[in-house]
This record gives structure tokens, C-alpha cells and sequence, in this order.
């Protein structure tokens, strides 16, 4: 029941990154918001979240990691609450913003929780359980927010997707308080202020330009805030050497990445993530706006990648013991098949109105495919991580998740949105497919180097 809790605790921030995709049409109607106002839900979210992560993970090591998912818990709930109700779309950006905070101090705590109370076997399908979760989360958040949509419940419409946390939280609550253990660091460090402003500005200054940029029309912060990203991550990184040399617990140790999973299957997850991420943006917005799709079919369509994506995950962990890290090679190739054939399905039947049928074969090799690389990355990763540092590990394999979730919104999003008006929805769509095409070939390569003995 520990596991369970935990992981409904992991479901819904990725949930909630991806459900509002598809109901951004009738945010849009509701709230009379702007493309730059819409995008801003989406990036205050993914920003704050973002930034957020590790900190949440070192809060978890120092004051107890069932007493941080507790509060974070609740929280998401309370946010939850306020976007389902915010009256304008200004008080709903505010809202999200809060919101990526509590799902920043709960979600660090789900693996470290794991991390540190399991071993062994336990430990490896726990890991294989978080990522098959983490998966299907972000995937059957744009189905359910399809379905919420258009059942308008009680009138809701939109905000549906916002108030079904609520209930769910609460019971998440009632879960952890009797069947999640309390864990946390034996050696908890204090809290690194310079390394954790400086992630701030590092992150903030690459995501809210790429972002907001072109729904307002690149103005000159946007180009001030890019020209500052590098700096501030170069900054980031010296204040954080110097404080793991002399001794200290910086924000995120650079010592962490001569761990060989770290150093090799943290990288990986960079273009994943950017592929996913922007992705499941583009194919929301072109089904809906492109093709006319409702909601509820927009949604429907990603359900042979959910249903693929469960199945590798639960062959993931046998494979996982024969062929060690090649398996997340064989995904990689099978997510390329699997986008090759989206590519021409999508030239020939867009203009005679492309139905889910034909979709079907491209999406569900492409999920299969994902099913098989994200849970033995995640295993990966942590793999060789000590369990007094795992609030940190886990931080920093989440933040580089979500960031890379946040820029594939932001890029991908960006290049179909710039290319739509001009060159149409249905080249803009491709050229998205032949991008992420690119960064899956690059990732399968790159896999090659991966361990072939998994722990």
C-alpha cells in the first residue's frame, strides 16, 4: 500500500504538466486569454516545478521525506483547488505557479522514499513500477483531460481538469498518513542558498524566454534573459564545484556524476523528455486546431501509446535482466520505426481528414518503444546512488526531466507554431516528427554505452 500511495503521489504532477493541453481551447474561450497568457499556464507550471525540484529533494533528506510529500500533497490539492476556481486566466497562471511549487516538494520525495526504504529486487520493480507510472502519467494526462472536457461536469468545462486533483489528493493523504514510512538522511545538509538561487536563475533564464517568446513577439527580454542563461550556469556550476571540494553538501554535488549510471544514463533522458514533452504539445494543439479533433477524440488517440507504453514497461524488467542496458536501445529503435511511420501517414491522409485508425500503427510502436527506454533510464540513473544522498539523486534525475519536458514544449512548440501559418499545419507537424526523429536516433546511439548489467 506504501508503494501504491507513493506512486499517485508521482501520477499527478505529470498528470497536470500534460492534462491542461488539451483544454487550452476552452481556457481560451472561458478566460478571453491571449496566446501569451495561454502559454504562460502551461510554463508557470513547468518553470516552478522545475526550479524547485532539487531543493524539495534536500528539504525531504533534512526534515523527513513523509512529512514533505505530506505537505506537498496537500498543497497540490490547495492549488488544485484555486486553478479549478480562478476567475480570470491571471489568477490562474498564479495558481499553476503555486501549484508546480507543492508538486516540486512532493515528487522528490517519492523516489528518495523508495531509494532509501527498499533494496535489492524490491528496489529494481519499485524503480520499474516509477517509471512505468511516471509513462502512462504523462500520456493518459491528455486522454483524461479529453474526457473531463467534454463531459463538462456540472458545468465545469475546463475546469475539470484542475478539480478531479481534489478528491484525489485527499485520499492520497489519508493513504500516506498510514502506510508511508518516515525516512530521511542520516547526515541531512543544510540548505545551499547560492547553489539553489543561482538553479533558479539558471533554469528560469533558458525556459521563460524559449516559452514566452514567441507568443510575445520576442521582445527584449527575452533575448537579455537567453544572453544571461549561460553565465548563470556557468556561475551555477563553479559555486557548486567549490562547495563539493571544501567539504560542504552543495545544492547538486558535482561529484554525483562520476556515478557511472549518472554520468551515462542521465544524459539520455535529456533528449527523451525534450521528445516527449514537445510532442505531446504539438499533437494536442494540430488535432484539435488542425484536424477540428474534439477533445475527447484528441485524447483518445494517445490510448494505443499509453496501452503500449504499459506493456513494454511490464516486459521491461525481465528484458531488463537478459540484456541489461541494450534494452533501452531496442526502444529507441522501435520508437524511430514508430515515428518514421507517422511521418508519411501524416503527408498522405492529412488533407482527406486523418482519422485515430490511421495513427494507430505510428503511435502505438512509437509508445511500445518509449515503454522500454524511460523505467530502466530511471533505474539506471539511481543505480549506484548511496542512500544517504538520495533525496539529492533523485532531485536532480527529476529536475533534468522536467526541464527537458518544459523545453521540448518550448522548442518543439515553438518551431510547429512558427512553421503553422506559414508553411500549414500538416508540414509544420512533420517537420516537428523529423526533429524529435533526429534527437531518438541520437538517443540509441548514445544507449550503446549504457551498462549491459542493469542492478
Amino acid at each position: 500500500m506504501g508503494l501504491f500511495t507513493v506512486l499517485l503521489g508521482a501520477s499527478l504532477p505529470l498528470i497536470d504538466f500534460f492534462i491542461v493541453n488539451v483544454a487550452l481551447p476552452a481556457i481560451e474561450t472561458d478566460l478571453h486569454a491571449g496566446a501569451a497568457l495561454l502559454e504562460l499556464v502551461v510554463a508557470g507550471y513547468g518553470v516552478a516545478y522545475a526550479v524547485l525540484l532539487v531543493l524539495g529533494g534536500r528539504l525531504g533528506d533534512s526534515f523527513g521525506r513523509r512529512r514533505l510529500f505530506l505537505a506537498g500533497m496537500a498543497a497540490f490539492g490547495l492549488t488544485s483547488l484555486a486553478c479549478g476556481l480562478a476567475p480570470d486566466a491571471w489568477v490562474l497562471v498564479g495558481a499553476r505557479i503555486a501549484q508546480g511549487a507543492s508538486a516540486a516538494l512532493m515528487l522528490p520525495q517519492v523516489l528518495a522514499t523508495i531509494h532509501s526504504a527498499t533494496s535489492g529486487h524490491r528496489r529494481a520493480k519499485a524503480l520499474s513500477l516509477y517509471g512505468a507510472t511516471a509513462g502512462l502519467s504523462m500520456v493518459a494526462g491528455q486522454v483524461l483531460g479529453g474526457i473531463l472536457v467534454a463531459a463538462d461536469i456540472a458545468g465545469t468545462g475546463w475546469r475539470a481538469v484542475f478539480l478531479v486533483n481534489v478528491p484525489v489528493a485527499a485520499a492520497g493523504l489519508l493513504l500516506a498518513l498510514r502506510s508511508v514510512p518516515e525516512t530521511r538522511s542520516d547526515r541531512p545538509a543544510p540548505v545551499d542558498r547560492p547553489g539553489t538561487l543561482l538553479l533558479a536563475v539558471s533554469l528560469v533564464t533558458l525556459l521563460a524566454p524559449l516559452t514566452e517568446g514567441r507568443a510575445a513577439g520576442w521582445p527584449a527580454w527575452t533575448w537579455a534573459s537567453l544572453a544571461v542563461f549561460p553565465f548563470a550556469a556557468l556561475a551555477f556550476f563553479l559555486v557548486e564545484r567549490r562547495a563539493d571540494r571544501a567539504g560542504r553538501v552543495p545544492l547538486v554535488p558535482p561529484s554525483l556524476f562520476a556515478l557511472t549510471g549518472m554520468r551515462r544514463a542521465l544524459p539520455l533522458l535529456v533528449p527523451f523528455c525534450i521528445g516527449f514533452g514537445g510532442f505531446m504539445f504539438v499533437i494536442a494543439v494540430a488535432l484539435q486546431q488542425g484536424l477540428r479533433y474534439g477533445p475527447v477524440e484528441a485524447g483518445a488517440t494517445l490510448v494505443p501509446m499509453a496501452v503500449a507504453f504499459f506493456a513494454a514497461s511490464l516486459a521491461g524488467p525481465r528484458l531488463v535482466g537478459r540484456y541489461g542496458g541494450r534494452v533501452v536501445t531496442a526502444g529507441g529503435v522501435l520508437q524511430a520505426v514508430g515515428i518514421a511511420v507517422l511521418v508519411p501517414t501524416v503527408l498522405r491522409g492529412w488533407d482527406s481528414g486523418l482519422t485515430p485508425w490511421a495513427l494507430l500503427p505510428g503511435v502505438a510502436i512509437a509508445g511500445f518503444g518509449q515503454g522500454l527506454q524511460l523505467p530502466v533510464l530511471f533505474r539506471l540513473v539511481l543505480a549506484d546512488v548511496p542512500a544517504e544522498r538520495a533525496g539529492v539523486g533523485s532531485g536532480v534525475m527529476i529536475t533534468t526531466q522536467q526541464s527537458a519536458l518544459a523545453l521540448g514544449v518550448a522548442t518543439l512548440g515553438t518551431l510547429f507554431l512558427s512553421l503553422a501559418p506559414s508553411h500549414g499545419t500538416r508540414d509544420a507537424v512533420v517537420a516537428v516528427l523529423v526533429v524529435q526523429l533526429a534527437a531518438v536516433a541520437g538517443t540509441a546511439l548514445l544507449s550503446l554505452r549504457l551498462p549491459r548489467h542493469v542492478a
